[in-house]
């Protein structure tokens, strides 16, 4: 079956101007990064590229043909010499008091795709710039990437497209613990942290935070015992979750950090290579900090060393106990941010031996 991409063109192939019209040459200007990353999708993948576009009023005194076509033909000449061309173009253009059921997100644009048995919609995907491009990509019944400059650019679509989201989720359940977790590696930094340990959340949370990395876990334990099954078990189950959604590893960087935190300085240096490993080197003088014991900090490390598979290198130095601590794991958030980054442009084994 064959799969689209619904491509938006204001915000998305060219930068939109504050009147969003792009309607003479001067306001012309192409997004960062769009000819390299579509036209490598072009060549390495089956997507059909059809773009959907709304032009507010065009054919109206406001937005004369005239002014649309010259540019518009440009856009496409220029992005044909890159190798980049449409199977289709539509292009809608209501204002949107006219509530046309042809206007973005309404899908009336597109429905002989979504009603033809040959397409794979649910697997086809709406590139865009807005919130309205996310509801038109619901509306269709496909997925979603949309720009925003920062962490979705060109360059993550195409890597997303091409080597896959890195997704995974992890349930474990013993007699002690019911822990689910879920890791999104491409992420925003979004966090779910529920372990009912409020200091080991806020450290949980420094990795999603730091690592740019999608994460919920949910940990009930038996903490009317003591917080050992509950840290422990948690960190188990993120390192198979983590291991789980790095896949084969292909493209990942593998290596990664030392940063400061007022008084303390931490380093984390790690190695998704497959043999797990953890030196540590940090001493604490409180017993606790927070609800957390301090001993299993580097019970904590050492769980999710061996079950990611991960070389795992801390060292520690301070006076401040609860600044050392945050700092290692902040330390470890932006190594694991480092490590599992993916180039597209050189996707193989970081490995001499053929695999990790």
């Amino acid at each position: 079956m064959k799969r689209i991409l619904f491509i938006d063109r204001d915000g998305t192939l060219i930068e939109e101007p504050a009147d969003e019209q792009i309607d003479n040459f001067e306001k012309l200007k192409f997004v960062d990064g769009v000819f390299r990353n579509l036209s490598f999708i072009r060549e390495k993948l089956d997507f059909e590229f059809v773009m959907v576009s709304n032009q507010d009023g065009l054919g109206t005194a406001s937005f004369p043909e005239d002014t649309f076509w010259p540019v518009h033909n440009f856009i496409l000449q220029t992005l044909a010499g890159e190798g980049i061309t449409f199977d289709d173009i539509l292009i809608d253009p209501h204002f949107p008091e006219d509530n046309a059921p042809t206007r973005k997100p309404n899908t009336g644009l597109v429905e002989k795709y979504m009603n033809n048995p040959d397409y794979d919609i649910a697997n086809s995907y709406v590139i865009g710039d807005r919130e309205t491009d996310k509801t038109f990509a619901r509306n269709i019944g496909c997925k979603s990437l949309i720009l925003n400059g920062k962490d979705i650019t060109w360059n993550k679509i195409s890597e997303i497209l091409f080597a896959g989201e890195r997704i995974a989720e992890v349930s474990r359940k013993t007699k002690e613990t019911d822990i689910h977790i879920k890791v999104n590696l491409d992420g925003t930094g979004k966090c779910d942290i529920q372990t009912g340990l409020g200091f080991f959340d806020h450290m949980l949370e420094q990795i999603g935070k730091h690592g740019m990395m999608d994460l919920t876990i949910h940990t009930k334990g038996d903490l009317e015992v003591d917080e050992h099954h509950t840290i422990e078990d948690t960190a188990i189950a993120l390192g198979e979750c983590i291991l789980q959604a790095l896949g084969d590893k292909r493209g990942i960087e593998r290596y990664g950090y030392c940063l400061p935190m007022d008084d303390c300085l931490c380093s984390v240096a790690l190695d998704f290579g497959g043999r797990p490993w953890l030196v540590w080197d940090a001493e604490f003088k409180r017993e606790k900090i927070g609800e957390m014991p301090t001993e299993m900090f580097l019970h904590f490390f050492k769980s999710l060393s061996d079950a990611s598979k991960m070389n795992l290198n801390i060292k520690a130095e301070g006076q401040n106990e609860h600044h050392k601590i945050e700092g290692i794991f902040k330390a470890l958030a932006r190594a694991l941010k480092m490590a599992v980054k993916r180039d597209i442009y050189h996707y193989e084994l970081p490995s001499t031996k053929g695999m990790l």
